[in-house]
C-alpha cells in the first residue's frame, strides 16, 4: 500500500511525496489507521523503523480536518520527548509533513533563552513538542494551558524512564484531567514500562514490532579486534577511504570524545564532539552542522545516543564499546534509517571483550566479526605512524582538557 492510497489530506500527500515517503514502513502501516480513528495506541518498535511519522501524519491529518475543541487552553496536542535534541528533529518532522496544512507546531525546551518561546506561546499553538523541565517551568508561569488538549503523545518513553522523567509524567497526567487521546510509543518493553503505560491509555490498540534480532534489518553490523591504542589508526582509515559518508563515532566518556577529536586534527580530518560539556546553543550547531553535512564526522556520547535522529547517516562506529548493553541496538540504530541501508562497525578491545559478551547475550546472538589480516592490520598503523602522530601527546593534551574542566568547577 502506498501513502497515495490513503485517506489524507492533499496538502499532507503533496508533503510525503516531496521528502521521498512512497510506502509505509511496518510501524506506520500498523499505526497510522488506529490514531486515524482517535484510539489510544501502545507502540513497541525498535530504533529506527519510522515511528515519528507513525504519528505525526495521522496526527497532522486529525487537527487539519477537526475543528478546535472548545476550551480555555491554547494547545492541542502535546508532544513528549526526553532531550533536547529529539524535540528540536522532532518538531522539525511535524513542521516538514505540516508545510501548506495550517497546521501550527512549536517546541518548548531548556538549556536556551524562554522569552522567544513564550512569544510563540502568546498564539494558539496545533501541536507542542517539550521537554519536561522547560514545560513545567512554562506552566507554572502560566505561559501554557493544557485545558484544550486532544491528543498526548509519550516518545522513547523508556527513555523517559532512564532519565529519572517518570514523577514528571505522573504530574502530567494529574494536569491533563480531560479526556484524550494517548499515544505511547517505546523502543522496548519491561515491566515498568507496561505498568506506565497501562496507567496512561484506554483500551489501547496495542502494536509490537519484535523481530529475532533487535537490530533493524537494514543495518550490516560487525565487530573489528583492535587494540585500544590502534583504534585511532582504523577510525582514519575508515574515514579517509569513505570522505563522502556522514560518519556517527561513539565513545565512552566526553574526555574520551576530546581526545578522538585531537587525533583526527592531527591527521587534518575535521570533525565535531557533542557531549554533556557543551552547552545548547553550541550542541545546536554541532548538530545543524552534522545534518546540513558541513561536517561530516560527529563524535558522540551515549548521553547522545537517543537524541541523533539525523538522515543519510551511512556509518556508525563504536569507538568504544558501550558500558549498558542495550545502549548497542541505540547507538547502531542512528544509521539505517526507515528504509535506508546502513553500516555499523564495533572496535572491540582485549580489555573490553567482557562487554562485548553482555552485548552479545542481551542481542541473544554473535556480531558479526570482521576479520583483519595482520598484513592490513600492521599496514593501517604504520600509515598513521608515517605520518609522525605521537599518541602520548595525546593522552597528555586529554589530561590538560581534564584538569582546566576541575579549575573551571572550582571557580563555579
Amino acid at each position: 500500500m502506498k501513502f497515495s492510497s490513503y485517506n489524507l489530506t492533499p496538502q499532507i500527500k503533496g508533503n510525503l511525496e516531496g521528502l521521498g515517503f512512497k510506502k509505509p514502513t511496518d510501524i506506520q502501516y500498523k499505526t497510522i489507521p488506529p490514531i486515524m480513528r482517535r484510539e489510544d495506541v501502545l507502540a513497541i518498535a525498535q530504533t529506527g523503523t519510522g515511528k515519528t511519522a507513525a504519528f505525526a501524519i495521522p496526527i497532522i491529518h486529525i487537527l487539519q480536518t477537526t475543528p478546535a475543541r472548545e476550551g480555555h487552553g491554547n494547545v492541542r496536542c502535546l508532544v513528549m520527548e526526553p532531550t533536547h535534541e529529539l524535540a528540536n528533529q522532532i518538531t522539525e518532522v511535524f513542521q516538514q509533513l505540516g508545510k501548506g496544512t495550517g497546521v501550527f507546531s512549536s517546541c518548548v525546551i531548556g538549556g536556551v533563552d524562554q522569552a522567544p518561546q513564550i512569544k510563540k506561546l502568546e498564539r494558539d499553538i496545533d501541536i507542542l513538542v517539550a521537554t519536561p523541565g522547560r514545560m513545567f517551568d512554562l506552566i507554572s508561569q502560566g505561559h501554557i494551558n493544557l485545558q484544550s488538549i486532544e491528543i498526548l503523545v509519550l516518545d522513547e518513553a523508556d527513555h523517559m524512564l532512564d532519565l529519572g522523567f517518570i514523577h514528571d509524567i505522573r504530574q502530567l497526567t494529574k494536569i491533563i484531567r480531560h479526556k484524550h487521546q494517548t499515544l505511547f510509543f517505546s523502543a522496548t518493553i519491561n515491566e515498568e514500562i507496561k505498568d506506565l503505560a497501562y496507567s496512561l491509555v484506554n483500551k489501547p490498540v496495542r502494536i509490537q514490532l519484535s523481530p529475532n534480532d533487535p537490530v533493524s534489518k537494514n543495518i550490516d553490523h560487525s565487530v573489528a579486534f583492535i587494540e585500544m591504542d590502534d583504534k585511532r589508526f582504523f577510525l582514519e582509515r575508515i574515514i579517509t577511504e569513505h570522505p563522502e559518508s556522514k560518519i556517527l563515532v561513539f565513545v565512552r566518556t566526553k574526555v574520551r570524545a576530546e581526545r578522538v577529536f585531537k587525533a583526527l586534527e592531527r591527521v587534518n580530518i575535521a570533525s565535531l564532539t557533542i557531549h554533556s560539556d557543551k552547552d545548547q546553543k553550541e550542541r545546536f550547531e554541532v548538530m545543524k552542522q552534522f545534518k546540513e553535512g558541513i561536517i561530516k564526522i560527529l563524535i558522540a556520547t551515549d548521553v547522545s545516543a537517543r537524541g541523533i535522529d539525523i538522515p543519510n547517516v551511512e556509518y556508525v562506529v563504536n569507538y568504544d564499546l558501550p558500558e549498558v548493553a542495550e545502549n548497542y541496538v541505540h547507538r547502531v540504530g542512528r544509521t539505517g534509517r526507515g528504509t535506508k541501508k546502513g553500516i555499523a562497525v564495533s572496535f572491540c578491545s582485549p580489555e573490553e571483550k567482557e562487554v562485548l559478551d553482555e552485548i552479545q547475550g542481551y542481542l541473544t546472538k554473535d556480531i558479526t566479526v570482521m576479520a583483519i589480516e595482520k598484513e592490513l592490520y600492521d599496514e593501517t598503523v604504520a600509515i598513521s605512524e608515517a605520518s609522525e602522530h605521537d599518541w602520548k601527546s595525546l593522552i597528555e593534551e586529554a589530561n590538560s582538557f581534564e584538569q582546566k574542566k576541575k579549575k573551571k568547577g572550582k571557580k563555579k
